[in-house]
């Protein structure tokens, strides 16, 4: 690394500049109340601000204080996150809102551990809260911030590694002043998220310029570093959409995998591609069926649903039979067609009603 780029010298005057000219106007950016700042943070979690807007709007308004989110189902809440992914976020914030009622009666928690204490919370989240709800001193470490740190001074360490983690906390915590650190921070992720983006950074006008690492050494497109992710695995999944006159079976996913607590139709997973008489062979659909007779109404075309360490092919097989009740498939419910909107269901079930059938009408 060069000498003469010191992370002595202090940068938040440029980037809280920069700031006040570029900055965003974003609706959680206009309180410093800590349940709507740590709703949103919970929200643009692995999510871009584009997507996320209509949910913060959605949760503020469904439950705009606290009591009203620890009040609410499961599955209500589940409802509200559809189609946003890693549910596992909306089943933390709903135990976490439960947990600030009952264990702390009902008022956010001011101090920077105990804040870090609530369920789904890690640093990165409770720093964000407590800085930008009560200003205290406590550095933000996302993609944005890393991105433009390992940039400015060269940091070769892959980002996605502990070690990453405590060096860049090191450098953010020297980086940090003693004063406007909700300002800093929001600064700082904001100018990675406009000005050092990943592609095509806007070098040519940044006030770091003249002593950036990686535009001095042409190396702006080599940081950050990431160490290389597993490779994805592929799965199968064969959907059964059984329905009698206005009724469907559907099935709740209660094994720790993906999409659980969410709602889906009876599946069946394969090592590979089948068709439909080949599973009728596999899974002894038959006994299932109880003798029933059937009709094969549609089959859908192959939708695929990339997630970040697996890929989903999956194909629905809807199926017209006499009585839902005698069937063979456990731990699945019966519900009315004019009652399925209510269920949570994964985005790739939502795209498949959307598209391929006529049987429910799905808001937009």
């Amino acid at each position: 690394m060069p000498k003469s780029i010191d992370r002595f010298i202090p940068i938040h005057p440029q980037l809280i500049n920069w700031y006040k000219e570029n900055k965003r106007n974003l609706p959680w950016r206009k309180t410093t109340d800590p349940y709507l700042i740590w709703l949103s943070e919970i929200i643009l979690q692995q999510t871009r601000v584009a997507q996320g807007m209509a949910y913060y709007q959605k949760f503020s308004q469904h439950y705009p204080t606290v009591f009203d989110l620890a009040n609410a189902t499961e599955d209500e809440v589940m409802k509200d996150w559809q189609g946003l992914g890693y549910y596992s976020r909306a089943r933390n914030l709903h135990a976490a809102a439960k947990s600030i009622v009952n264990d702390h009666g009902g008022s956010f928690p001011k101090e920077y551990q105990a804040i870090r204490a609530l369920k789904g919370v890690g640093h990165y989240t409770a720093a964000a809260v407590a800085s930008f709800a009560f200003d205290l001193p406590y550095p933000v470490l996302d993609g944005n911030v890393y991105r433009f740190l390992s940039r400015l001074y060269g940091i070769d360490i892959p980002i996605n590694t502990p070690a990453a983690q405590k060096e860049f906390l090191e450098l953010a915590e020297k980086l940090m002043p003693n004063q406007q650190a909700a300002e800093f921070n929001q600064a700082i992720m904001e100018f990675g998220a406009l000005q050092c983006v990943p592609k095509n950074p806007k070098c040519s006008n940044c006030p770091f310029q003249s002593r950036c690492f990686a535009y001095s050494e042409n190396k702006v497109d080599f940081f950050p570093v990431k160490k290389k992710a597993a490779k994805q695995k592929h799965r199968y999944f064969n959907y059964f959409v059984l329905q009698a006159e206005s009724e469907v079976l559907i099935t709740q996913r209660t094994q720790k995998d993906i999409w659980h607590k969410l709602y889906e139709f009876p599946l069946i997973e394969s090592k590979k591609k089948q068709n439909f008489e080949s599973l009728l062979s596999l899974s002894d659909i038959h006994d299932k069926l109880k003798g029933q007779n059937f009709v094969l109404e549609s089959q859908s075309e192959d939708y695929k649903h990339i997630l970040s360490h697996q890929i989903i092919h999956a194909r629905f097989y809807q199926l017209k039979v006499e009585d839902l009740n005698s069937l063979g498939f456990t731990e699945c419910e019966i519900v009315n067609l004019s009652e399925f909107e209510k269920y949570p269901i994964p985005k790739l079930l939502e795209n498949y009603l959307r598209q391929e059938t006529n049987f429910l009408s799905l808001p937009s």
